[in-house]
């Protein structure tokens, strides 16, 4: 029996903020080209729909994050809630979601020399048909995260901890973490939003580190730079333009300062963490890193918030390495146990 199959120019794999590009300017430049994108969710977003965990949020603003085309008018931070809604601004004004096949899975996909052109086998996860698409270019789109299994390394008698191990990625639904004692493992930007947002309910949180990273405490004058232009005009587009190229301007001299006076540039970003924490920390031991700024990608922890649950006694920090779980936490490397 001879398969169906769907014809198209272009298909791209995955309803994200890359896809959702993808597809806007492939109707404004290529208006005679025929594309369709596939979708293995249920909703667009990509991670922006898949993650859940407390205070997910962007940690790039979203003057230069967000689509050149289409103004970003909030805080240049915003929620996963708020960037969602304007991905669905953005589908819903430009007609996008009329090319858009959810639950669409790709199974299997074969370039035919012969045909010039692609091959997808695709299952639809809601009925677990499979279906078959053509197409001449194939556009990756779709991530580099994993959506359905975070990575979690395997530390030893793992299983011997009573407690409850929870990766990001997975987050349950309607976990209560209440006057609970929490390890978070980590120190990047996932830990600079989730540590300062659990810390409000639970009992205590330890953010565990195996080596320092470098924070940013704010967004350097974003805000106050949209302020003043909005009291010379309500253009929505103008101001996004010029703050835009503002940030990019800004974001280039920053990095090559890293390159050429990192030590300078190091003790501002340490300077900062000590307005918050005091004298008295050990700021050397976990919040002074081997490398220069920039070798490693910066965090933002936004208004510092990082740091003020640190400092308001909500949140320890340890900088070891762990050694094995134990029935009540984790033995690390130097001896001691959390």
């Amino acid at each position: 029996m001879k398969k169906e199959i769907e014809n198209f120019d272009v298909i791209i794999v995955g309803a994200g903020i890359a896809g959702i590009t993808t597809a806007y300017y492939l109707q404004k430049e290529r208006t005679k080209s025929s594309y369709l994108i596939l979708e293995s969710l249920d909703n667009y977003g990509g991670t922006w729909y898949t993650h859940k965990y407390p205070g997910i949020r962007s940690d790039s603003d979203l003057y230069t994050f967000g689509f050149e085309f289409k103004p970003w008018t909030s805080a240049p931070i915003a929620t996963a809630d708020e960037i969602l809604k304007y991905l669905g601004e953005t589908i819903k004004e430009n007609q996008i979601d009329e090319q858009i096949r959810y639950r669409h899975k790709i199974i299997e996909a074969e370039w035919s020399s012969k045909k010039k052109s692609w091959i997808l086998k695709v299952e639809r996860s809601d009925t677990k048909k499979i279906i078959y698409f053509s197409c001449n270019f194939l556009m990756m789109c779709q991530g580099y995260f994993r959506h359905n299994e975070g990575y979690t390394p395997k530390w030893k008698d793992m299983d011997k901890f009573k407690g409850k191990i929870v990766h990001t990625e997975e987050w349950p639904e309607n976990l209560d973490y209440k006057n609970k004692k929490i390890i978070l493992i980590g120190s990047g930007a996932t830990a600079a939003t989730t540590v300062p947002a659990m810390a409000s309910k639970a009992n205590h949180v330890t953010m565990l580190q195996r080596s320092p990273t470098f924070y940013r405490t704010s967004t350097v004058g974003t805000e106050e730079l949209v302020e003043r232009l909005n009291k010379f005009t309500d253009d929505e587009k103008w101001t996004y333009g010029i703050v835009r190229q503002q940030i990019l301007i800004n974001q280039e001299i920053f990095i090559r300062r890293c390159i050429e006076e990192p030590e300078v540039v190091k003790e501002e970003l340490i300077n900062e963490v000590k307005k918050i924490l005091g004298p008295d920390y050990d700021i050397e031991k976990h919040f002074t890193p081997s490398y220069r700024p920039w070798q490693q990608r910066i965090t933002l922890t936004t208004n510092g918030d990082l740091f003020k649950s640190i400092a308001s006694g909500k949140v320890s920090v340890f900088t070891d390495e762990i050694d094995k779980f134990t029935s009540n936490g984790i033995l690390l490397k130097s001896g001691s146990e959390i």
